[in-house]
């Protein structure tokens, strides 16, 4: 099952995403007589998502779902994406999870224990919003990453648990202050938490659409062009260890969101647009303004 929340009426909802379109859930709720929650943070809070995966599946397996909600349905050209909720309790970011990327910034990889950090809910954008430049960064840099979404609270997971507490996959671009970081590294919150610096969407992918997360190819993308790619198997934690890893730290709550680290981070500037791309998911796009004068 594939979700999305999409901007409708001045509201963000969450919407049934089907080959030809979405269907809203306020429609799906009328329609079927249903009382799944409308906003897809609280559709994992109140611990609904697997039940509504079990009713999509079970319910219309007897004729296609095209057919089911083809009255329900808004094409996609109809559609404008909003981030997938903007209020997580808590978004892990994962540095240098591939060898590639820390070799291009001439770092160490880590190797024992992830590098992770925290962002704020403030950086959130959604597909099509704009990144931008802050005016205190001569240099900020985009990376496509896999996010994942926690599904159940939990904590001390083990890494055979670990896949179980997933709610779903997601497209992530994150965004760096790169020389500002460079100055200290005491710096990174700063470098990482300016408004814009962390778009997630436009599809939530629960596991059972994924055959092998560890083949999924990611691709930071800039101006159409493939900047880095390398595929989650190359990670030096994989999905099953972060999760299993922060659990230990701190409670995991439904909704939180681990960005699992880039193939490779790209320089933007005023006017690029950039992208994040992962094998079967929707691309993820934003376009780029630097808020200095004359830029």
């Amino acid at each position: 099952m594939r979700l999305a929340t999409i901007k409708q009426s001045e509201k963000e909802m969450v919407a049934l995403v089907l080959a030809s379109g979405v269907v809203p859930f306020e429609r799906l709720n009328d329609t079927f007589n249903q009382q799944w929650a409308t906003n897809l943070l609280e559709l994992m809070e109140s611990d609904q998502l697997n039940a509504l995966n079990h009713w999509f599946q079970d319910e219309f397996q007897q004729k296609t779902k095209e057919e089911s909600f083809k009255e329900l349905i808004i094409p996609f050209d109809q559609v404008s994406y909003a981030p997938l909720y903007r209020h997580p309790r808590k978004i892990w970011g994962i540095g240098l999870n591939y060898v590639e990327h820390a070799a291009d910034l001439h770092e160490v990889s880590p190797n024992t224990e992830p590098a992770s950090f925290m962002k704020p809910d403030t950086t959130i954008i959604g597909p099509g919003d704009t990144i931008q430049v802050p005016l205190q960064s001569e240099r900020t840099t985009a990376e496509s990453e896999l996010g994942i979404i926690i599904g159940k609270e939990c904590r001390d997971v083990s890494e055979e648990e670990a896949l179980g507490v997933i709610a779903g996959y997601t497209t992530i671009i994150d965004m760096t202050a790169e020389d500002i970081l460079q100055k200290n590294p005491r710096y990174l919150t700063r470098a990482k938490s300016f408004d814009t610096f962390f778009s997630f969407g436009p599809q939530l992918v629960t596991p059972d659409e994924v055959e092998d997360v560890l083949e999924l190819k990611v691709a930071t993308v800039i101006n159409g062009e493939v900047h880095r790619e390398n595929t989650v198997s190359n990670m030096t934690f994989q999905p099953q260890f972060l999760i299993s890893f922060h659990s230990k730290v701190m409670t995991l709550l439904p909704g939180d969101i681990i960005s699992t680290g880039t193939p490779g981070a790209v320089v933007i500037r005023h006017g690029d647009v950039v992208s994040c791309r992962i094998d079967g998911f929707e691309p993820l796009e934003n376009p780029v303004e630097d808020l200095k004068p004359g830029r």
